[in-house]
């Protein structure tokens, strides 16, 4: 029986109107947040995706103090002139500081993952914890992946119902179709252009040499069917990050988040209760 908190957080067309904001570093930075106990988690998603991509996983986290923000150039948080992980890692920084969080646990996506390991390596002071869920130290993208070939294929105004979408948010079918659609309306916000700077970014970044500096007591979250960061990539981060413990979502691609939120809730509970 689905919680009735689900169906709540699952209404995908009111997700813009929680939203709150905060001026970081003369940006205008959005987010969501659930009042709830300390230590708080903040939750930071991937690229294309905005503080939507954890609302079907809200409702599972009940009782924690959840802060979601949208990163620089998403949803509605304006975009500086930088678009690398360090800016969205800095962005993370000040929002912490400026929310006055006292060492929050960051649950980062994918992109949202990279964006952790960086600002876990150059904020030990800030962070309490880490999950690094569908992440990878070194994407190394070649010119030909579908990725990044898709993403020089779109053309602006990019339709929330292009094909794309089919590959990109591809999931288990039991993920409701409203909030795919809210995530690709969401997207599809995004000039062409900003979606090929932020990939670009993407695809050179190597945080090997971050991860070295990671203390944090780490959780990695890892699709079992992930096509993007499979298994190579998991075992990478299994080997740089101290301590680190591998949670598998058997059933899952590279959004567990989305199709197994029970089970991701779960792991980050019990990795960091107390």
């Amino acid at each position: 029986m689905r919680p009735a908190a689900l169906d709540a957080w699952a209404e995908q067309d009111a997700w813009a109107g929680r939203k709150k904001f905060v001026n970081i570093g003369g940006l205008d930075i959005a987010y969501v947040e659930v009042a709830g106990a300390e230590p708080a988690l903040l939750l930071v998603h991937g690229f294309t995706d905005t503080s939507r991509s954890f609302s079907l996983l809200a409702p599972h986290l009940a009782g924690r103090r959840l802060i979601m923000p949208d990163l620089r150039g998403h949803g509605a948080s304006q975009a500086g002139k930088g678009c690398g992980v360090a800016d969205f890692a800095g962005d993370l920084a000040g929002l912490i500081r400026h929310l006055q969080l006292d060492r929050p646990v960051i649950v980062g996506h994918s992109l949202g993952a990279m964006v952790a390991i960086a600002l876990a390596a150059r904020h030990k002071e800030l962070i309490g914890g880490l999950v690094v869920m569908a992440g990878t130290l070194k994407p190394d993208f070649a010119r030909d992946h579908p990725l990044i070939a898709g993403v020089q294929a779109l053309c602006d105004p990019i339709s929330p119902a292009d094909p794309f979408y089919a590959w990109w948010h591809a999931c288990l079918p039991a993920v409701p179709r409203a909030f795919l659609a809210g995530l690709a309306k969401d997207a599809s916000a995004m000039p062409a252009a900003r979606w090929r700077a932020i990939l670009e970014e993407i695809r050179l970044a190597d945080l090997t040499g971050a991860a070295q500096a990671v203390r944090a007591r780490t959780l990695i979250i890892a699709g079992a069917c992930d096509p993007l960061f499979g298994k190579a990539h998991q075992q990478v981060l299994l080997r740089a990050l101290p301590e680190a413990v591998l949670v598998r979502a058997e059933n899952c691609g590279h959004n567990p988040h989305w199709e197994d939120p029970a089970l991701v809730a779960k792991a980050v509970i019990e990795a960091f209760e107390g």
